[in-house]
Protein backbone atom coordinates (compact mmCIF):
# COMPACT_ATOMS: atom_id res chain seq x y z
CA UNK A 1 0.00 0.00 0.00
CA UNK A 2 2.80 2.73 0.63
CA UNK A 3 4.51 2.05 -2.78
CA UNK A 4 0.79 2.48 -4.42
CA UNK A 5 0.65 5.71 -2.09
CA UNK A 6 3.58 7.20 -2.85
CA UNK A 7 3.16 6.78 -6.83
CA UNK A 8 -0.76 7.66 -6.42
CA UNK A 9 0.91 11.19 -4.63
CA UNK A 10 3.13 11.44 -7.37
CA UNK A 11 5.84 11.16 -4.99
CA UNK A 12 8.07 8.64 -6.59
CA UNK A 13 7.84 10.75 -10.60
CA UNK A 14 8.64 13.73 -8.71
CA UNK A 15 11.91 12.00 -6.62
CA UNK A 16 12.86 10.20 -10.45
CA UNK A 17 12.64 13.56 -12.29
CA UNK A 18 14.20 15.33 -9.47
CA UNK A 19 17.19 13.20 -8.96
CA UNK A 20 17.68 12.58 -13.31
CA UNK A 21 18.05 16.51 -13.44
CA UNK A 22 20.36 17.09 -10.13
CA UNK A 23 22.50 14.16 -12.53
CA UNK A 24 22.41 15.60 -15.53
CA UNK A 25 22.79 19.37 -14.31
CA UNK A 26 26.32 17.77 -11.97
CA UNK A 27 27.74 16.62 -16.09
CA UNK A 28 28.50 13.50 -13.92
CA UNK A 29 29.59 10.20 -15.94
CA UNK A 30 27.80 7.06 -16.49
CA UNK A 31 30.10 5.47 -13.36
CA UNK A 32 29.31 8.12 -11.22
CA UNK A 33 25.78 8.36 -11.84
CA UNK A 34 25.65 4.61 -10.86
CA UNK A 35 27.34 4.53 -8.06
CA UNK A 36 24.64 7.78 -6.81
CA UNK A 37 21.96 5.61 -8.16
CA UNK A 38 22.97 2.57 -5.95
CA UNK A 39 23.84 4.30 -3.44
CA UNK A 40 21.08 6.41 -2.61
CA UNK A 41 18.49 3.49 -3.31
CA UNK A 42 20.21 1.56 -0.87
CA UNK A 43 20.76 3.65 1.98
CA UNK A 44 17.20 5.28 1.54
CA UNK A 45 16.58 1.51 2.81
CA UNK A 46 17.25 3.54 6.49
CA UNK A 47 13.18 5.48 5.30
CA UNK A 48 11.26 2.15 5.12
CA UNK A 49 10.40 -0.30 7.47
CA UNK A 50 10.02 -2.56 4.94
CA UNK A 51 12.19 -4.41 2.68
CA UNK A 52 8.83 -5.38 -0.07
CA UNK A 53 7.56 -1.43 0.71
CA UNK A 54 10.91 0.00 -0.11
CA UNK A 55 11.54 -1.84 -3.36
CA UNK A 56 8.05 -1.92 -4.38
CA UNK A 57 8.20 2.10 -4.51
CA UNK A 58 11.94 2.77 -5.38
CA UNK A 59 13.42 0.34 -7.52
CA UNK A 60 11.29 1.36 -10.71
CA UNK A 61 12.29 4.78 -9.97
CA UNK A 62 15.84 4.32 -9.91
CA UNK A 63 15.79 2.03 -12.58
CA UNK A 64 13.93 4.34 -14.86
CA UNK A 65 16.32 7.40 -14.24
CA UNK A 66 19.03 4.52 -14.52
CA UNK A 67 17.99 3.85 -17.99
CA UNK A 68 17.90 7.31 -19.23
CA UNK A 69 20.80 8.34 -17.87
CA UNK A 70 23.61 5.37 -18.73
CA UNK A 71 24.85 3.99 -21.88
CA UNK A 72 23.05 0.83 -22.89
CA UNK A 73 26.08 -1.49 -22.90
CA UNK A 74 25.81 -0.32 -19.24
CA UNK A 75 22.48 -0.83 -18.54
CA UNK A 76 22.58 -4.51 -17.76
CA UNK A 77 25.17 -4.58 -14.97
CA UNK A 78 23.59 -1.33 -13.15
CA UNK A 79 20.06 -3.32 -12.63
CA UNK A 80 22.03 -6.40 -11.62
CA UNK A 81 23.94 -3.91 -9.09
CA UNK A 82 20.46 -2.53 -8.37
CA UNK A 83 19.18 -6.04 -7.50
CA UNK A 84 22.53 -6.48 -5.60
CA UNK A 85 21.50 -3.67 -3.42
CA UNK A 86 18.11 -4.90 -2.73
CA UNK A 87 19.76 -8.10 -0.85
CA UNK A 88 23.15 -6.39 0.48
CA UNK A 89 20.64 -3.26 2.51
CA UNK A 90 18.83 -5.63 4.61
CA UNK A 91 22.17 -5.37 6.97
CA UNK A 92 21.41 -1.52 7.47
CA UNK A 93 19.29 -1.67 10.58
CA UNK A 94 17.27 -3.78 13.35
CA UNK A 95 14.20 -3.42 11.16
CA UNK A 96 15.53 -3.98 7.67
CA UNK A 97 14.18 -7.51 7.14
CA UNK A 98 11.26 -9.51 8.86
CA UNK A 99 14.38 -11.68 10.70
CA UNK A 100 15.71 -8.54 11.84
CA UNK A 101 13.73 -7.39 15.10
CA UNK A 102 13.96 -11.61 16.27
CA UNK A 103 17.44 -10.62 16.21
CA UNK A 104 17.84 -7.38 17.67
CA UNK A 105 15.21 -8.59 20.12
CA UNK A 106 17.70 -11.00 21.53
CA UNK A 107 19.45 -7.95 22.87
CA UNK A 108 23.35 -9.43 22.06
CA UNK A 109 23.26 -5.76 20.01
CA UNK A 110 22.35 -1.99 20.39
CA UNK A 111 20.82 -0.13 18.19
CA UNK A 112 23.78 2.18 17.22
CA UNK A 113 26.17 -0.90 16.94
CA UNK A 114 23.61 -2.33 14.75
CA UNK A 115 23.55 0.73 12.81
CA UNK A 116 27.11 1.19 12.39
CA UNK A 117 28.69 -2.06 11.68
CA UNK A 118 25.21 -2.66 9.17
CA UNK A 119 26.58 0.45 6.95
CA UNK A 120 30.27 -0.64 7.33
CA UNK A 121 28.71 -4.22 5.75
CA UNK A 122 26.64 -2.69 3.37
CA UNK A 123 29.78 -0.48 1.92
CA UNK A 124 32.06 -3.36 1.83
CA UNK A 125 29.44 -5.47 0.39
CA UNK A 126 28.35 -2.79 -2.08
CA UNK A 127 31.98 -2.38 -3.21
CA UNK A 128 33.03 -6.31 -3.61
CA UNK A 129 29.91 -6.07 -5.95
CA UNK A 130 30.90 -3.54 -7.83
CA UNK A 131 35.03 -4.01 -7.98
CA UNK A 132 35.07 -7.74 -7.99
CA UNK A 133 31.83 -8.00 -10.35
CA UNK A 134 33.06 -5.58 -12.86
CA UNK A 135 36.34 -7.41 -13.04
CA UNK A 136 34.48 -11.14 -12.87
CA UNK A 137 32.06 -9.15 -16.06
CA UNK A 138 35.36 -8.30 -17.65
CA UNK A 139 37.16 -11.87 -17.48
CA UNK A 140 33.87 -13.80 -19.06
CA UNK A 141 33.37 -11.44 -21.83
CA UNK A 142 30.16 -9.89 -21.03
CA UNK A 143 31.58 -6.49 -20.92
Amino acid sequence: MLAEQLNKQGVIGWFSKGMSDAIVASGIGWGGTAAILVAVFVFSHYLFASTTAHISAMMLAFLTVGVHLLPPEYVVPFMLLMAAGSAIMMTLTHYATGTSPIIFGSGFVTMGTWWRVGFVMCVVELLIFAVVGSVWWKVLGFW
